[in-house]
């Protein structure tokens, strides 16, 4: 019998000893200066992003990350910082081997005018809150979301839904471009602006009324709202194309 509980207790050991180590977390914070007008860009590969805009000229870049499975992984995936007075450049830095399972989740204070010059990750969702701003947002596997800005966006993802709440629009086209997912396009009452859009598998709508409209086919739309000016581009292969008003519960 005890021969039996020897090796029954030797056994569990040997299980738990071959089982990789459990997930762990790991936080970086740092803080950098950017004067009026410059410049912040994000490379990530699996992992959200998240900016919102402050009256502060600086950037305040928390980052967690994560690892899967085993915790000496974290060490294997770095944060490299970019940084003078005009321009912070933030690129999450994974290793050559594979099955390094780690994530990257950022959220990113930054000035309300700086320009977005290149905010992309692969597998996860950008959103972006209280800018005015131009700049590009890129994911693959992601949603991607402006809430309460103004400026000239260009969202772009394949797997996923794109929201833009804009106050104001640019001078310079506003793009949003999905493969599967929909794309919903919040502006305020009275808003002008040239509508370019294009849906392969879904419908069009819009709240405001349209003038000068045209369909080249079945699923290319184009016109005005109110009295023309700054175009929308809108792309979506699988999903529907909405323009609605903006309201703050939107």
């Amino acid at each position: 019998m005890r021969k039996l509980q020897l090796a029954l207790i030797l056994a569990a050991a040997a299980f738990v000893w071959a089982l990789p180590a459990r997930a762990a977390d790991e936080a970086f914070d740092k803080t950098y200066p950017l004067s009026p007008g410059g410049a912040f860009a994000l490379q990530n590969v699996n992992g959200k992003i998240e900016i919102s805009g402050w009256d502060r000229n600086e950037v305040q870049i928390h980052a967690v990350k994560t690892a899967a499975h085993n915790a000496a992984d974290l060490a294997k995936v770095t944060i490299q910082v970019e940084a003078d007075a005009s321009h912070v450049a933030v690129k999450t830095i994974y290793p050559e081997e594979k099955g390094v399972e780690v994530s990257v989740a950022y959220t990113v204070r930054v000035p309300q005018h700086v320009l977005l010059q290149g905010i992309a990750t692969v597998n996860g969702g950008i959103q972006v809150t209280g800018l005015e701003t131009s700049g590009d947002l890129r994911s693959v596997n992601g949603n991607v979301e402006v809430f309460d800005s103004a400026g000239s966006l260009s969202a772009h993802t394949t797997n996923g839904d794109i929201h833009m709440e804009l106050k104001r629009l640019g001078e310079t086209p506003v793009t949003a471009e999905t493969v599967n997912g929909s794309i919903v396009v919040a502006l305020v009452s009275g808003a002008n602006a040239a509508l370019d859009v294009r849906t392969m598998n879904g419908d069009f709508h819009s709240d405001f009324p349209v003038s000068a409209f045209s369909a080249s086919g079945a699923r290319e739309f184009h016109g005005q709202l109110g009295s023309g000016g700054s175009e929308i581009r809108l792309r979506t292969v699988n999903g529907s194309v909405r323009i609605i008003e903006w309201k703050p519960t939107v």
